[in-house]
């Protein structure tokens, strides 16, 4: 049987660059997004640095591949890095799954494993609302008709639609912008899922804690060798009329 070691260590050492090429690659597409000029020289070079990103996002994934003991298990339980190979602007979002690698959100503790559920739920909402607004956003502005014409436009419309609100002032004309926005309702679905299941999870753990009632203690100011507790003078006084 293979070793699968040489994947693994590939995968730590491109685990920091690429994240750092997920996010130059979303802010390139930022910058394609939101310029009004069609094929400007800004855009042009910013499209250029898209693609050949694209392309090391293509190699990584051939590589790592290549590089696993088991190729058909590899292909089944890496299904986000192939989407994310195909559509790049997903990677951001994909490259999120590395947040379990922190210290303290690598543990196994309930609350380590809601914080990085958490952690990760919050990240994913911002990346994944932003990367669709932007993805909407180029299908939509130059289309017959359209109303998303800008990025504020774009992430307005994207958070309504992922909490299920649809004021429906903002809508997709293109064929594209629809497609993009079913992607994002099922991601609302379960964005809003697991947070409810981590509200619930929490209270579970709260209600089975046992509860330690305190004993409230009561605090004798009696005087030394007052064992009754009376006031001070209470108690020598018969014993000085008795001498008397």
């Amino acid at each position: 049987m293979r070793d699968d070691s040489r994947r693994l260590r590939w995968e730590r050492r491109t685990q920091g660059p690429f994240l750092i090429l997920a996010f130059l690659y979303l802010v390139s597409w930022t910058v394609v997004a939101v310029d009004s000029r069609q094929l400007s020289p800004l855009s042009i070079a910013f499209a250029v640095l898209l693609v050949l990103i694209w392309l090391t996002f293509l190699v990584d994934y051939v590589v790592r591949l290549l590089l696993a003991a088991d190729r058909g298990r590899f292909f089944v339980t890496n299904v986000p890095d192939l989407v994310a190979a195909v559509l790049p602007q997903l990677r951001p979002v994909v490259q999120l799954r590395h947040v379990r690698t922190v210290p303290f959100l690598a543990r196994h503790t309930g609350a380590a494993q809601r914080a990085r559920i958490a952690v990760f739920a919050i990240a994913f909402s911002v990346v994944f609302v932003y990367s669709i607004a932007l993805t909407v956003l180029v299908a939509e502005r130059f289309a017959p008709g359209a109303v998303i014409t800008n990025l504020g436009d774009a992430v307005w419309w994207a958070c309504v639609t992922m909490f299920t609100v649809g004021y429906g002032d903002l809508y997709p004309v293109t064929t594209g912008g629809r497609i993009w926005a079913v992607v994002l309702m099922m991601g609302g679905v379960a964005i809003i899922g697991t947070s409810s299941a981590i509200v619930v999870s929490y209270l579970n753990e709260r209600i089975r804690q046992p509860h330690v009632v305190e004993q409230p203690t009561l605090e004798m100011d009696a005087e030394p060798g007052n064992a009754d507790g009376a006031a001070p003078g209470e108690g020598t006084a018969p014993s000085e009329r008795a001498s008397d």
